[in-house]
């Protein structure tokens, strides 16, 4: 069982919940906090041991929840604060944490922090955002281009300056040079851990600091035409500034006066692996972080997982995985192709849990659920429709839950509309028809939660990658004296290795096909073993 002295969230397996996707509780299309507490039950169900909430905090939508108006309040849209405590308060009566949403770079444009300091340039708080004059041409400050593609500044004719936004131009960046920014956002962090939330994920959280001087970022030298102008650049000078760490040590010093909290935070960086380490290195900086090293993947074979487990050999930190969420294509899809099958997701799956670390599953993938398919007209995200070439990026993660295929709209609203339409293919896949079969997707990986949670060398021990064939992963994983092998083929065609003690292994039985005869194994694709030694 699960090691007692260890805190609750090393090891741990977090389900993230996109709110306007989840569950819509008043017929209006789109998904609510009622929804969600309405559906705590299931969650708990699948083994998990907390939930990530994605944004639902006062927004103008512009990127439908990132861009905050009010760090304190809920946006009309998903119900109220009284309907939050609900939902924490159920959460908790089932044994789960709840992890929130905070998005600390930047805020949306129309924060009465921004409306204020865009009015003029002495006003109390004309220093809470970066502001900066034109060149004498009258272009931007610098290079600087913006996540979603373009310069990463707007001009505000009120003060005749431009102003930063590392996204969109309705998402101006804070600027944490100021300590009365810092203040700001510590006062925020105070105000739900009073409140009773278990932690937070940080978007973004190297984004936090530039470069006052302003430096020109270098170019990449890679590619020439990338498919957005952010990548024609090195982002030495926007993001993952020293000063950001600093901030974070003080972020970090709040939440330990607080028992059993966490922070998790999303790195995206040119060097993802090494900036997970730097960002969680020691006790005083972030508890645990993630990068898009698996989240980006674009072919789930073995050197994908494989590259993970020695980065984190010997660190003080403790990493975060995810093969899916909000921001990127569904992992069957992504990872195993447009045809990709249940077996093949099934084996995703194995390989993210045998790895060392916090898994987070994205809501839809303990069901397989591939890219759902969006018209373009249908399409709400903005950089979606922007970048539009036949895929319905980001939306394609974002429709609906499907909960009953009996149902109109799979369940997930009464209304005859839902903000994203329901993939057809989504409701063949509902929780409905997967409950009543054990060798469905959804059956699988409450089982592989469960065996993290009874093994504690999965849950928390070291990982060794194995040698193995071409298209299979082996990982070794050992505590105090357990120890647990991971042999997973993530390739298509048949294979066979060799372990030495394999013949009085305890086969875990997790889900996977294989055939064992003494220390060999035979491998279908996509088939796997998890087995206790000793």
């Amino acid at each position: 069982m699960t090691d007692a002295s260890a805190p609750w969230w090393r090891g741990a397996v977090i389900y993230q919940i996109y709110p306007r996707s989840f569950c819509d509780s008043d017929g209006d299309g789109v998904g609510d906090l009622k929804g969600i507490t309405s559906k705590l039950d299931y969650v708990a169900s699948l083994g998990v041991d907390g939930i990530w909430l994605s944004p639902f905090f006062r927004s103008p939508m512009k990127d439908f929840g990132y861009d905050v108006s009010d760090y304190c309040d809920v946006d009309p849209s998903f119900g109220t604060l009284a309907d939050f405590d609900a939902l924490l308060a159920r959460a908790h009566e089932l044994g789960l944490k709840v992890i929130i949403d905070q998005v600390y770079s930047h805020t949306s444009e129309e924060h009465s922090w921004f409306v204020e300091s865009a009015a003029s340039r002495d006003n109390p708080k004309a220093d809470w955002y970066v502001w900066a004059p034109a060149k004498p041409d009258g272009t931007p400050p610098n290079n600087w281009q913006a996540s979603f593609g373009g310069p990463a500044w707007t001009w505000g004719p009120r003060r005749r300056q431009y102003y930063l936004h590392n996204f969109l131009k309705e998402q101006p960046d804070l600027n944490f040079h100021n300590p009365a920014v810092q203040d700001a956002v510590l006062d925020v962090a105070r105000f739900w851990l009073d409140r009773g939330v278990d932690g937070f994920r940080l978007d973004v959280v190297n984004y936090f600091v530039h470069d006052p001087a302003l430096t020109d970022n270098p170019p990449s030298g890679g590619e020439r035409t990338p498919a957005r102008t952010y990548l024609f650049q090195k982002h030495v000078h926007d993001k993952s500034r020293p000063e950001t760490l600093r901030f974070v040590e003080r972020l970090r010093a709040l939440t330990d006066q607080y028992p059993e909290r966490m922070m998790v935070g999303e790195i995206v960086d040119d060097d993802e692996l090494a900036r997970q380490r730097e960002y969680t290195e020691g006790d005083h900086r972030l508890h645990t972080a993630y990068s898009f090293h698996l989240i980006g993947g674009r072919r789930g074979d073995p050197a994908l997982f494989a590259e993970a487990a020695p980065a984190w050999a010997g660190a003080s930190g403790w990493p975060s995985w995810s093969i899916g969420n909000h921001d990127v294509p569904r992992f069957p899809t992504r990872l195993g192709g447009a045809n990709a099958g249940p077996e093949q997701a099934k084996a995703l799956l194995a390989a993210l849990f045998a790895l060392r670390g916090t898994i987070f599953l994205y809501q839809g993938d303990e069901l397989g659920l591939p890219q759902g398919r969006v018209r373009f007209e249908d399409l709400q995200d903005p950089f979606a429709r922007a970048a539009f070439t036949g895929d319905a990026g980001r939306d394609g993660a974002r429709t609906p839950f499907p909960w009953d295929r009996a149902q109109p709209m799979a369940g997930f609203t009464t209304a005859s509309h839902a903000w994203l339409p329901v993939d057809p293919a989504h409701a063949e896949r509902a929780v409905s028809t997967q409950e009543r079969d054990p060798a469905s997707l959804l059956a699988f990986t409450r089982r592989l939660i469960a065996l993290r949670t009874e093994e504690p060398a999965l849950r928390l021990g070291e990982a060794e990658v194995l040698a193995a064939p071409e298209g299979v992963l082996a990982i070794r994983r050992r505590e105090r004296g357990a120890e647990v092998v991971c042999v997973i083929n993530l390739g298509a065609a048949p294979a066979a290795l060799s372990l030495p003690g394999l013949a009085k292994a305890t086969l875990l039985g997790c889900g996977l096909s294989a055939s064992r005869e003494g220390d060999s194994l035979d491998l279908p694709p996509f088939g796997g073993v998890i087995a206790k030694l000793g």
